[in-house]
C-alpha cells in the first residue's frame, strides 16, 4: 500500500499527569516535574510525547502494560483529558474543541476500536455495527444498508441477527470493527485489539485487518504490547516507555538499529529468529 506524504495527524507536546485533586501542573517546570515524581497520589502517565501520522498510514505504538500507550490514544480522542499539548486530526485540532464540537467530531471523522469490544449484549450485531449511524441520525433503511456492507466486508454475512453471547471472541471483535468502520471515518484509533484472542483467531484477525487497510486506507494509530503484530501491521512504529517513545521508524528500522538497551530486549528474540532464517 502506499502510504501519503500528507500528514493526517500531528500531536505535539502530550503529556498526562494522573493527580487525586486536579492540580494543574507546570509541565514546562523541571523541578515541578521532580516534584511531581516523587509524589505516589500523581502518576506521570504521558510524558512530552510528538509524533506525527500520515495520511493512510499504519502507526504502531508498542510498549509493556503500563508504558502508557493506551492513556495516549485516549488521550487523543479526548476520553480521558491530556493535561497538556496539542493534536490536529485531519485538519481539526482536536484538543481546543468543546463539548459539542468534540462529540460531532467524533460522530463523523475518527472512530475507536477497543480490546474488550464494547457491544451491547442486549443488541443485535447489526445493530451494534449501525450503532454509529443511528447516533449520527441516518434513517433505519440507510442504517442497516451500510451495516449489512461492512459486516460482510468483516466477514460476518449471515450473522446480522444474532447477538453478541452468541459469538466467539473473535467475531466479537469483528463486529466491534465494522460499528467503527459503518461511519467511514477517515482516522481509526485501535487499541490491542487482538491481545484478548487465541494466537489463531488473533492471526486470522489480524490478516483480515491487513485485507481491510488494503481495501479502505485508513490513517490508523495502533496500540499494542506484541512485537510480531507491530512489525506485520505497521507501516512505522513507535517503541514507548514510561510515558516516552524511545525509538520510532520503520518496522526494519527498529529491528536492525535498536536505540537503547530496552528496545534492544524488546526485539533481541526476533533478531535472532530473521538470523536464523537468514533474513536479516
Amino acid at each position: 500500500m502506499v502510504v501519503s506524504n500528507q500528514k493526517h495527524i500531528e500531536v505535539s507536546n502530550f503529556w498526562k499527569i494522573f493527580t487525586h485533586d486536579q492540580e494543574k501542573i507546570d509541565v514546562g517546570s523541571p523541578e515541578e516535574i521532580k516534584r511531581v515524581e516523587k509524589d505516589d497520589s500523581k502518576v506521570i502517565a504521558v510524558r512530552d510525547v510528538s509524533f506525527e501520522v500520515n495520511r493512510t498510514e499504519v502507526f504502531v505504538i508498542m510498549g509493556l502494560s503500563g508504558s502508557g500507550k493506551s492513556t495516549l490514544v485516549r488521550c487523543l480522542l479526548r476520553l480521558v483529558e491530556p493535561t497538556q499539548g496539542k493534536a490536529i486530526m485531519d485538519g481539526t485540532d482536536v484538543t481546543s474543541l468543546d463539548k459539542k464540537e468534540l462529540i460531532s467530531f467524533r460522530r463523523e471523522k475518527i472512530a475507536m476500536v477497543f480490546q474488550h469490544y464494547g457491544l451491547f449484549p442486549h443488541r443485535t450485531v447489526i445493530e451494534n455495527a449501525a450503532f454509529g449511524l443511528k447516533i449520527r441520525g441516518e434513517s433505519k433503511e440507510n442504517r442497516r444498508k451500510k451495516a449489512t456492507e461492512v459486516l460482510e466486508t468483516v466477514g460476518l454475512a449471515g450473522w446480522e441477527d444474532y447477538y453478541p453471547a452468541e459469538l466467539s471472541g473473535g467475531m466479537r471483535q469483528r463486529v466491534g470493527i465494522a460499528r467503527a468502520l459503518s461511519n467511514d471515518p477517515p482516522i481509526l484509533l485501535m487499541d490491542e485489539p487482538t491481545s484478548g484472542l487465541d494466537p489463531l483467531i488473533r492471526r486470522e484477525l489480524q490478516e483480515e485487518l491487513l485485507h481491510l487497510q488494503e481495501k479502505m486506507e485508513k490513517t490508523t494509530v495502533y496500540i499494542t504490547h506484541d512485537l510480531d503484530e507491530a512489525l506485520r501491521l505497521g507501516d512505522r512504529l513507535a517503541v514507548m516507555k514510561a510515558g516516552r517513545f524511545v525509538q520510532s521508524g520503520t518496522p526494519k528500522e527498529v529491528l536492525q538499529n535498536p536505540a537503547d538497551d530496552y528496545v534492544a530486549r524488546f526485539v533481541k528474540d526476533k533478531q535472532e529468529q530473521l538470523k536464523e532464517a537468514e533474513v536479516i
